[in-house]
Formats: structure tokens, sequence, C-alpha cells
């Protein structure tokens, strides 16, 4: 079976993103799942520090496993389903999610002063490959410089500390030395992105600003806060050198518009695979639609 960083490498070449999809239960990552096997396509499954909490580390691992392995892509191979441990703040929390068998995860230094940012980043790739040299898994490490908001909810307008500015985004310059400086494999920067959906309409993403720092840096890619963006944004994004976008407010929107309209129109009905069966179907319809988007299909 290729790795993750097969697929992401895969995904550059052909002018495509992998889709990203943060999962809090079971039923969201069924949604999920189906629409990835409806179409044959890899999928990374996140779990933010709250998330993690909330399914558990270890038990996050098992279910992604047991969906790995008990199911296979259309060439026979175990299916391309990897765990990323989203928006983790310590190296610690790191440490944790490599040692319970995550495929990947993103230290998140946006809201450190850049050389504290570094330190910790270089610490946690340093980590990552003692235990790949260790164990023969293929760890990813990613890190995040610009402030990008932290919440995956819907705002009434941006979120405090975030700035739309040019001047406020992530320059190539930082993000060429954060990369050079630490050695990670992927890099999220501030582009104009926002986590979250604004319901007062999704700020432009800044294309010209990927393109620089995709040529700054020569890792791929991660857009985080896709949630809202238009198509037409997230097509450019990948073209201008997004490898990897990610996916989860629009995600519980769909999945609790889904379970409130069920509780209204059923009362009476206290089974809960019956209660959630909507909203599984409600998430793997937004997702199928970003993975179409991401893969022009």
């Amino acid at each position: 079976m290729k790795t993750l960083r097969q697929y992401i490498q895969e995904a550059s070449q052909k002018g495509v993103a992998v889709g990203h999809f943060n999962i809090s239960n079971i039923e969201g990552l069924w949604g999920i799942f189906n629409a990835a096997k409806k179409l044959n396509l890899p999928i990374i499954i996140g779990t933010s520090e709250g998330e993690r909490e909330f399914v558990g580390v270890s038990q996050a691992v098992a279910l992604v496993k047991s969906f790995r392995e008990t199911n296979k892509d259309a060439s026979g191979e175990p299916y391309p389903i990897f765990l990323n441990a989203d928006h983790t703040y310590s190296f610690d929390k790191v440490k944790e999610a490599i040692d319970a068998g995550y495929d990947s995860v993103i230290f998140d230094g946006a809201q450190l002063p850049i050389e504290e940012n570094i330190a910790i980043t270089k610490q946690c790739v340093e980590y990552a490959r003692k235990v790949s040299a260790e164990t023969g898994r293929d760890i990813i490490i990613e890190a995040e410089l610009g402030y990008i908001g932290t919440s995956s909810k819907v705002w009434d307008s941006l979120p405090k500390g975030v700035e739309l500015d040019p001047a406020f985004l992530t320059s190539p310059e930082d993000a060429k030395r954060i990369v050079s400086e630490t050695g990670i494999d992927m890099f999220a920067p501030a582009v104009g992105n926002v986590h979250g959906i604004i319901k007062s309409g999704e700020p432009a993403l800044n294309i010209e600003h990927i393109k620089a720092i995709k040529e700054a840096v020569g890792v791929p890619l991660v857009l985080h806060g896709a949630s809202g963006n238009s198509d037409e944004d997230i097509k450019k994004s990948i073209a201008a050198g997004i490898s990897v976008v990610h996916i989860n407010t629009e995600i519980r929107v769909a999945y609790t518009d889904a379970l409130r309209k069920f509780l209204a129109e059923n009362p009476d009905e206290v089974a809960p695979y019956k209660i959630m069966k909507n909203s599984v179907e409600a998430v793997e319809v937004v997702v199928e639609k970003k993975l179409r988007l991401f893969n022009n299909l």
C-alpha cells in the first residue's frame, strides 16, 4: 500500500488535492468514508485536540485502521484512508499522537513568535524521524505560520485576531525560513483563509500569495479553513500549489442540520442508529461534492 506522502505527491503532480475531513464520532467517519469509497479516492481523517479528547486518541487510530484493513480500493489494496492529528499545540500532544499511530501531525505554532514556532516544530520533526526509523512508519509533520482563527464554527464576522490585509498574511520569506530550518514535510500558510464560515461571506483567497509561497518552499501546501470558500477559489488555489484541503465546518453544519430536522419530524424516535442515519447521509453529500471539486471530477 502506498503511503500518505506518496498520495500527496501524486495529487500534486496531477494538479489535484487530497481531501482532509474532520470527525467527532463514527457517524461522521462513515459519511466521509462512504463518499470517498464511492469515488475510489484517498482521504485524510482529521481530529483536532478537542475532537481527540472526545473520540479518544487510540480509539481514533483503531477506527481508521479498521476502515483501511476491512475495505479495498479499486486495485484490491487496503483502502487509502489516513489519520491526521489536526491543530496540535504542544510537543507533548504531538508525541502522544505519533506514539498512538497517527499517520501525520500538524504542530500549530501560528500564534507563537516565529523563533519559538521553529524550535518546537523542529523538535516534532526530529521525534517523527526517530519513530519512523525505528518502526518503518512514514510519519508526516506539518507546520503552520499565520493566524487564521482556531474554531470550526459559523461566525457573524471575522474571528478576533484574524487579519486579511496582505501585510498580515504568511510571507514567502518566513515560509521558506520555517521549512528550511525545521525540515517539515508540509506547510500551512495564511493566504486569506479563515477557520469556520463567515455569515456575511467568505473572503477571497489570495491566489498570487499561494503561488509565491509554493515557489519559495517547494513542499506540499495545505489549505486550512476551506469551508465556505467558493469552488472557483478552491480550484485556483489547487492550481497554484495547494495539495491538501481541509473541510470541517461545512460537515458540522450538514450533520447538525440533518439531526435537528429528523428530531423535529420524529420526536418519539429513541433509536440512535435511526436518528443518526440522516446525518451520515448529509455528511456524505458534502464530502462527495468536495472530493469531486478537489479532483476535477
